[in-house]
């Protein structure tokens, strides 16, 4: 894969995973004019257009911009990781959801998912009971 599909790539996972998640972190802190409620649905609508175009996108690969690990899987980790907390990877996407779990099995990933469990409780949308 090309570096510049690599870039390409973790611009996605911040501008269009990232930030549609952080639209409803926002409204929950009051950051933003709206009620949680809103923020969430925006989020939703626009995280569900991403995990449509990333099902396609990954299908077939193992990681975001083919077999190797790159710069792209390491922004996609923490975007997909929060973004599923806000609005659930549905089963209609199980290219994304085997992607996610990949990112969550590599022990880098996974130790810094472990070594922030206590934090957990200050997520402003209430953590998740999994991962």
């Amino acid at each position: 894969m090309a570096a510049l599909d690599v870039r390409f790539l973790d611009r996605f996972f911040d501008l269009h995973v990232m930030d549609a998640m952080q639209i409803a972190v926002e409204s929950a802190l009051k950051r933003l004019p709206m009620k949680t409620e809103e923020g969430l649905a925006i989020a939703a609508e626009r995280l569900e257009r991403a995990y449509a175009w990333l099902e396609g996108l990954l299908a077939g690969r193992t990681w975001a911009a083919g077999a190797t690990f790159t710069l792209a899987d390491c922004a996609a980790a923490p975007s997909l990781f929060y973004a599923d907390w806000v609005h659930r990877i549905p089963e209609t996407f199980p290219v994304l959801r085997a992607y996610r779990a990949r990112l969550l099995a590599r022990p880098s990933f996974a130790r810094a998912v472990e070594e922030a469990r206590p934090f957990r409780h200050l997520f402003p949308l209430g953590a998740p009971d999994r991962d």
